[in-house]
């Protein structure tokens, strides 16, 4: 049961704690640079745990569980101790950013409560290459969210405004994931109406 690709999955559970711990001081840069760096490990393994499962032909049920449950916790995670550290804030909205991460937040808890649901009936709902996107999104925005308080002197004008690059792009692309997180939970909730009486 403890093949590689669910060790992979597991590994990325059980690191959430010290990349919390090290998003904790948004003002300790070496901190951010290690939490990048421990961050773009974990996203890694999200890759190669399901390249390996399907190329071992090791897909198993545990793998098919705990995947999608190690990406939403590392992306809860985060966000929420960004929100929490002021770190969701920028230019021409200010903390209204905080609201895409909201979305995100909700659509997750939305549709794990559906895909219950739909289990408990036998349906089963595929993820979607639309919803691969969409975490995708998910990882880059808040990646880039990391680096850019490890490398507070990256600054460039946008409009005016002296911006963080990769602050800025990371929010930009947290309303892009945002935007998908809408799109496809709208997608689950479609099917999972059929369903219900």
């Amino acid at each position: 049961m403890l093949t590689l690709p669910n060790l992979l999955t597991l590994s990325r559970i059980v690191t959430v704690p010290v990349l919390v711990w090290l998003l904790w001081w948004p003002e300790w840069t070496t901190g951010y640079a290690l939490a990048f760096g421990v961050y773009s490990l974990m996203g890694i393994t999200d890759y190669f745990d399901g390249y390996l499962a399907r190329a071992q032909g090791a897909v198993s049920k545990l793998g098919i569980f705990l995947d999608p449950i190690a990406d939403k916790i590392m992306v809860a995670a985060v966000i929420l101790v960004l929100t929490a550290k002021g770190v969701l804030t920028g230019p021409y909205v200010g903390e209204l950013h905080v609201i895409a991460g909201l979305i995100i937040l909700l659509r997750e808890i939305a549709v794990s409560g559906l895909r219950e649901f739909l289990g408990g009936i036998q349906v089963s709902v595929p993820v979607s290459k639309l919803a691969k996107w969409k975490t995708t999104f998910q990882i880059l925005c808040l990646g880039a969210l990391i680096l850019g308080r490890a490398m507070p002197w990256w600054l460039v004008d946008v409009g005016g405004y002296v911006v963080n690059l990769p602050h800025t792009v990371g929010l930009t692309t947290l309303w892009a994931a945002a935007a998908l997180t809408m799109i496809t939970g709208w997608d689950y909730l479609r099917v999972g109406l059929k369903h219900m009486d």
